[in-house]
């Protein structure tokens, strides 16, 4: 059941929803791989990652904003996360994410990225939304071009992050609204 603070939001092949218990084993298995994890902060392992996906699904339970899980609908598989994010000290109001290293190269993060964003300008109201991605994240880049976003210029994360290089792409909900 869908509330304000457990939205659900689908797509042509998705379905976004808060985070669960059920998600852990492929979330671990995300934040175990190096490639997956080089632009946000590295491989984590099982205890960390179990802290993490309770930090986000703590985070839809405090504030009502944290990053969706991201179902197949065909198969009920966890492919990633995607949504909204602004943790304290975050650079702004980010829509970001990271999909598990079977289900990146597919179009899945633009899909889900366009919903997200949708529902950061009408459900939360947002008035602007960025992506933190580091300079060398090319395949982000790709993503955030193909959402519409530009290059904002270099930005700080907070720490313990604030080492890690971060290029602020981003718009405005106008200019998201432009797009039609």
């Amino acid at each position: 059941m869908a509330t304000a603070s457990r939205p659900l939001l689908e797509t042509a092949r998705l379905i976004l929803r808060p985070t669960a218990l059920e998600d852990f084993p492929r979330w671990a298995e995300l934040m175990a791989d190096p490639v997956a994890t080089r632009y946000i902060g590295g491989v984590q392992a099982p205890s960390m990652a179990w802290r993490s996906l309770m930090a986000m699904a703590g985070a839809w339970t405090l504030t009502g904003v944290s990053m969706f899980s991201l179902i197949e609908k065909q198969s009920g598989r966890w492919l990633g996360r995607c949504g909204p994010w602004q943790p304290e000290g975050w650079p702004g109001t980010e829509v970001g994410w990271s999909l598990h290293p079977d289900s990146r190269g597919q179009g899945y993060a633009t899909e889900a990225a366009r919903a997200a964003i949708d529902y950061a300008f009408d459900v939360l109201g947002w008035s602007d939304v960025i992506h933190c991605i580091d300079p060398r994240n090319l395949t982000s880049q790709r993503v955030a071009e193909r959402l519409g976003s530009s290059n904002r210029g270099p930005g700080r994360m907070p720490p313990p992050h604030e080492h890690a290089p971060c290029d602020l792409w981003g718009q405005t909900r106008a200019q998201w609204r432009a797009r039609g």
